[in-house]
């Protein structure tokens, strides 16, 4: 493992919690749930959640439960104080993201400026 830092910059609802720690789960490695944002996307910026078998120097950690989030120094920036939720209705599946910073996003909800 690399230095690391405590990171604050996101929260994760309970729900986010249960989904990625049942995926990890299935996994049959030592992996963290590593967030990113991205050029790309049809706003400009992009997310990415995946899951990744190491940290990097300078990555910001954040333990929810078993849990361990990992943002990179460049991303901890745009992600200061949004919120990653799981959603499961008829109408939606999958992780979301409340992004305070975001200052317009797209229909698609992988994108943010």
């Amino acid at each position: 493992m690399t230095d690391t830092v405590k990171a604050p910059s996101v929260l994760l609802t309970d729900a986010a919690i249960d989904k990625v720690a049942q995926l990890l789960a299935v996994e049959e490695q030592d992996l963290v749930l590593r967030v990113a944002v991205l050029p790309g996307g049809c706003s400009g910026m992009r997310y990415e959640l995946f899951f990744d078998d190491h940290e990097h120097a300078g990555d910001m950690v954040t333990t929810f439960g078993d849990v361990r989030v990992v943002i990179d120094e460049v991303s901890a920036a745009f992600l200061e104080g949004a919120t990653i939720d799981f959603v499961d209705t008829i109408s939606q599946q999958g992780f979301t993201i409340d992004n305070p910073n975001a200052s317009c996003s797209c229909s698609c909800g992988d994108s943010c400026e």
